[in-house]
């Protein structure tokens, strides 16, 4: 088993160098520095790859580089990739019309299937 990820482009074998995501929600291609562990929805290119990359018409390219040699993305790098995939996948949410029938009582939170009910007082 090879330890060098290679570029995901049919028939090319060269090692790769970034990591290319899709964040369809926003039109957007990012293309990053190679990601420590392989996933199953980006893909992994070459150097030459990298720099060839174009997107569909309408869609935007970030190009995530720091300028110098590649570098292992920080604990902070992959804390806000996991919160920006997190809050892409979450659905919208949907506010219940005042009156509505089955929606929260005056005074009433929901957070996730539990419910706060508030205090009169307060």
């Amino acid at each position: 088993m090879s330890l060098v990820r290679r570029c995901s482009r049919t028939a090319c074998g060269r090692p790769a160098v970034a990591t290319l995501t899709y964040v369809y929600a926003d039109s957007t291609a990012v293309l990053g520095p190679l990601a420590t562990y392989a996933e199953p929805h980006c893909y992994d290119l070459c150097a030459e790859h990298s720099e060839r990359l174009t997107a569909p018409r309408g869609w935007d390219v970030v190009r995530l580089s720091d300028g110098s040699a590649p570098s292992r993305p920080s604990g902070d790098d992959l804390e806000a990739l996991a919160n920006a995939v997190r809050e892409a996948a979450r659905p919208p949410e949907r506010t219940p019309e005042p009156g509505a029938r089955g929606g929260p009582a005056t005074g009433e939170t929901r957070r996730g299937h539990l419910r706060v009910l508030r205090s009169p007082d307060s």
